[in-house]
């Protein structure tokens, strides 16, 4: 009789998770992880520091909801990139839904401070996305 093996024990799966752990233990990973942190806190504040919480109730639920989202992404991938790091490609959707949003959900005036501000945020959480998403792609040599 032949023992098999667990899957989790697989020497090309173990390979793959030392190499998604050493990648997010880059410096260029944390400054990806943090301002994608940063963008989300950014996002999910960004009503009351602009001021369109009271004008626009669904715009500012959606930026909170959003937000939070975003930072608890880039903190499971801060914490343990080689278990999180399949849900990267949700962090440039995010971003894209903030770009979008005002366009869509806005319930009241459209402002320039509202647009600027969620399409800065949205643009910089597509690029963070593309970044902690092609870590894994890194070359050890990088």
């Amino acid at each position: 009789m032949t023992q098999s093996t667990s899957m989790e024990q697989h020497p090309d799966l173990m390979e793959l998770r030392a190499r998604y752990e050493a990648a997010g233990e880059t410096t260029q990973a944390q400054m990806l992880e943090g301002m994608t942190m940063v963008a989300g806190l950014y996002a999910a504040i960004s009503p009351w520091v602009i001021g369109f919480s009271a004008t626009s109730f669904q715009l500012a639920m959606s930026n909170l909801v959003t937000g939070l989202a975003l930072t608890l992404l880039a903190l499971g991938f801060a914490s343990a990139y080689s278990r999180t790091h399949n849900l990267s490609w949700v962090v440039p959707v995010i971003g894209a839904w903030l770009v979008i949003t005002p366009f869509f959900v806005l319930d009241g005036p459209l402002t320039a401070g509202i647009v600027l501000s969620n399409v800065i945020t949205g643009g910089v959480t597509v690029l963070c996305g593309l970044g902690i998403g092609s870590l894994g792609l890194m070359r050890k040599g990088r």
